[in-house]
């Protein structure tokens, strides 16, 4: 055997590698993963795979049933809404909405909850008390109630939905940041940094943020899923969304009146955000496992 085989045997796997051995280990995470990149692939093709225009009415198929049901039609293969909308399309496009929430509202409150939380974890004293108890006064709200508080005063609509949902899942994310950032600061490699002369931003955002990143990202995965089901909650109560918007929670909603003689209004969105939601969870899960060096262990 050649002495570069023996080199590339003995070699420790690469970060990646041994990254995705502890992932693709938990088979739901996996799975997620797929149910992830399908949903985001459906929401990028949506205006060229849905079979029609989302807010496209047909007088002449009002309510009907999906295309394996009796009366059912090929040409809506999972049924209409009341007002003749084929189903199918319109949950194609509210993947894409749906998942631009939950990516934008993560977003935010990522971005700013690790600004917060990289303050508080650095400059402690009153700014640390002052920040932590906000944020304690915040999580002290039923998030869904504070969320639709916040809706009234901003006024019902997507973007303000948005910033109430960001709003409510913002702490979690400070402390977070801000227990790993006291964690890290105390460690060599910040000291040696400091006596080498680095600053206090360079401190915060080069050598100690990029350590704190794996918490962080795996509370990101599952406040995608957070924020899917609170924008459509605040859909579904008439402050998120507003119709003919193809978003989940707004789509059932419109069917409410219909549930017990039109089941695939209400069953079929309802699906979709349980499929969404789960997938992101699961994924959160996988990374957990993955990126925590005590589950490694």
């Amino acid at each position: 055997m050649s002495a570069a085989a023996v080199v590339s045997q003995s070699a420790p796997p690469g970060p990646w590698r041994e990254f995705w051995t502890a992932f693709s280990a938990n088979r739901g995470a996996v799975i997620g993963l797929a149910v992830i990149a399908l949903l985001l692939l459906v929401a990028l093709l949506a205006p060229w795979i849905a079979p029609h225009a989302p807010n496209q009415t047909d007088s002449s198929a009002f309510l009907r049933p999906p295309a394996w049901q009796a009366g059912g039609s090929a040409a809506h293969l999972l049924g209409t809404d009341a007002i003749g909308r084929d189903l199918l399309s319109r949950l194609m496009h509210g993947a894409r909405l749906s998942l631009s929430i939950g990516v934008a509202v993560v977003a935010i409150s990522v971005a700013v909850g690790i600004a917060l939380g990289m303050v508080a974890g650095f400059f402690r004293g009153m700014l640390e008390i002052a920040i932590m108890r906000l944020m304690d006064v915040i999580l002290t709200l039923p998030s869904l109630l504070l969320a639709i508080v916040i809706v009234a005063i901003l006024g019902p609509g997507l973007i303000n939905a948005m910033l109430a949902v960001a709003i409510v899942v913002l702490p979690h994310y400070v402390r977070i940041t801000r227990a790993a950032v006291i964690s890290e600061v105390s460690r060599d490699y910040v000291t040696a940094a400091r006596v080498s002369g680095a600053g206090t931003l360079r401190l915060m955002f080069r050598e100690v943020l990029p350590n704190c990143a794996a918490p962080l990202i795996v509370q990101a995965s599952l406040g995608v899923s957070t924020a899917i089901l609170d924008a459509a909650a605040l859909g579904f109560l008439g402050l998120g969304a507003q119709p003919p918007s193809p978003e989940w929670g707004t789509m059932l909603a419109d069917a409410r009146e219909f549930v017990l003689r039109a089941w695939w209004v209400v069953t079929f969105p309802g699906l979709a955000i349980l499929a969404a939601v789960l997938a992101f969870n699961l994924l959160g899960d996988g990374l957990r496992d993955a990126l925590d060096p005590k589950l490694k262990r």
